[in-house]
């Protein structure tokens, strides 16, 4: 069945940088788009960054040239390097996919069954 393994997240200073990974098992990864979203308790779940299936890159405008996604087909996962963190992108940060690349970020439509997610707390 599909399944969606989030890690990395973890208690990081203003500033610091950490990277997260995804992997994937049950679909066929390489045919999928892949998002990374992020929610806060309270708060809707938002589209954080996309990555196409060869490796175009898509992000919002709060992590624009702060954060970089990748993807390693051969490994099945999806990476997100997040620098220069800041408290506001305290998260739990969750990845998912779907065939179609949306017309916007926004728009992106999280088709499989949700893993657990990773806690990013960023604070001093």
């Amino acid at each position: 069945q599909v399944q969606l393994v989030e890690s990395g997240g973890g208690l990081v200073q203003p500033g610091g940088s950490l990277r997260l990974s995804c992997a994937a098992s049950g679909f066929s990864f390489s045919t999928y788009v892949m998002t990374w979203y992020r929610q806060v308790p309270g708060k809707e779940r938002e589209s954080v960054a996309r990555i196409s299936t060869n490796g175009y890159g898509d992000y919002a405008h709060f992590v624009k040239d702060r954060f970089t996604i990748s993807r390693d087909n051969a490994k099945n996962t999806v990476y997100l390097r997040m620098n220069r963190l800041k408290p506001e992108d305290t998260a739990v940060y969750y990845c998912n996919g779907d065939r179609v690349w949306s017309s916007l970020l926004r728009n992106s439509q999280p088709r499989l069954d949700w893993g657990q997610g990773t806690q990013v707390t960023v604070s001093s």
